[in-house]
């Protein structure tokens, strides 16, 4: 089984008929997401992935009419329904169903989507800096986990494949750094880890936080600041962290070589030694 689904009170295997033209989802966006993982039948931080769904929901403007208890309870039945040594993504989703031009006119309704998808290993990619910036928070709805965010992720990736790199790197309006344009970054610099202060132009993620609790447990000192583009360069390594890859390093800079350090060795090896304290199955 490659994907389950939770819709209308019910699994199912066959992907449901969700959105039509006259929802508003469809014509105005009103979607919302989390992203869980699962694998060897553990779900690090899923009660937090799912009750994230239900604050970017709110931010949006929807009303969920379940709680993320429920939806942590029927994520684990989904994890469930696979075997216990499949890598899996979950994705709880709210959306506007029905409605006009507000949103306030939908009903809001809910999909669980679980779906295979194996982990990547810890192997380097190269990166580099997006002509493309995040928006400010009063002109998009940063502070939700929504698909409408994506495209411009998905444009600054597709420019930075066109020049040869595997990942873009986004600053904010004001010209910082941001993060990577699907995941959070850290840098090390003699011994130290930075990661962009949370400033509301991008979801400052569940991986991100984890992995800043545990390097900071290890006795290695982290701090969230301001970074430009010069700090990657003066880097000792950069470290890409959220839930899809988990922890991975970057290895290419623009045209600048670097090391899978020891800072990424650490974060990684602690990040899924607390995995192993979210068994579900």
């Amino acid at each position: 089984m490659a994907a389950t689904f939770w819709f209308d009170g019910h699994w199912t295997d066959e992907a449901p008929r969700l959105t039509g033209p006259a929802d508003h989802a469809f014509w105005q966006a009103s979607t919302v997401f989390d992203g869980a993982r699962a694998f060897a039948g553990l779900a690090p931080d899923l009660d937090r992935h799912c009750a994230r769904s239900i604050a970017s929901a709110t931010a949006m403007g929807l009303k969920p009419a379940m709680s993320a208890e429920e939806i942590e309870r029927l994520a684990i039945e989904g994890i469930r329904r696979f075997p216990a040594t499949a890598e899996l993504y979950i994705k709880p989703m709210f959306y506007g169903a029905g409605g006009m031009l507000t949103v306030e006119s939908a009903t809001t309704a809910f999909v669980l989507h679980l779906f295979e998808a194996p982990l990547p290993g810890p192997g380097g990619f190269s990166a580099t800096l997006s002509p493309l910036r995040r928006p400010a928070p009063d002109m998009a709805t940063t502070d939700a986990k929504t698909p409408g965010l994506y495209p411009n992720s998905d444009r600054a990736t597709r420019e930075a494949n066109a020049r040869g790199f595997d990942h873009a790197v986004m600053r904010d309006p004001w010209g910082n750094i941001a993060e990577f344009a699907f995941s959070n970054l850290l840098i090390a610099r003699a011994g130290k880890v930075l990661t962009p202060a949370a400033n509301g132009t991008f979801l400052a993620g569940i991986t991100r936080r984890r992995v800043l609790i545990l390097l900071g447990e290890a006795g290695i000192e982290t701090a969230e600041t301001t970074l430009t583009d010069a700090d990657l360069h003066a880097a000792d390594e950069i470290i890409s962290v959220g839930n899809y890859s988990k922890v991975v390093p970057c290895t290419r800079y623009e045209s600048r070589a670097l090391n899978a350090g020891p800072i990424f060795a650490e974060a990684r090896r602690r990040y899924f030694a607390f995995a192993e304290t979210a068994r579900v199955i």
